[in-house]
């Protein structure tokens, strides 16, 4: 083993395995620095990507609309619609303001878009309680139509 890498590599060969890539930093601190930003940098693009692939912006969207509903917002369904589905978002509310209501399991994901409308599906259930009695909502009987305004991912409406 060379001198200059005695006491300084990252990885040490084993002839059981395969042949690591071994990295000699040595004493030069910036160079240390900057592989750890490195890597750092990647670690932090590799979750932001995961995370964009199992939770867009549009399926956030969807479950925060989901979640309003549940409590009965309807300043906030207001703010999470777009202006042509307020209306009926509010109406939504209202239908809901006699019974308790709770989500069971909400999880929403991108299924597909149609020009500037994003299709985004939701798994779970909403639960509607009256007199002790449950109704259960499918929420994947539903496909909600996200739009993109102003940077905001707004519900505007479903099918």
């Amino acid at each position: 083993r060379p001198s200059w890498l005695a006491n300084s590599s990252l990885a040490v060969y084993n002839p059981s395995q395969p042949m690591p890539v071994i990295l000699y930093l040595g004493e030069h601190k910036v160079l240390k620095q900057r592989v750890f930003a490195l890597v750092i940098t990647f670690l932090v693009l590799l979750g932001s990507g995961c995370t964009q692939a199992g939770g867009s912006r549009a399926a956030q969207a969807a479950e925060d609309y989901l979640r309003a509903l549940a409590a009965k917002d309807a300043d906030r369904i207001a703010a999470l619609s777009c202006a042509q589905w307020e209306p009926d978002a509010r109406l939504e509310v209202d239908s809901f303001q006699a019974v308790d209501v709770r989500l069971e399991n909400l999880a929403c994901e991108e299924t597909g878009q149609e020009d500037s409308t994003t299709l985004v599906v939701c798994h779970g259930k909403l639960v509607a309680t009256y007199n002790n009695e449950d109704q259960e909502i499918d929420l994947s009987s539903r496909t909600y139509q996200i739009v993109s305004q102003d940077g905001e991912y707004l519900v505007c409406g479903y099918r």
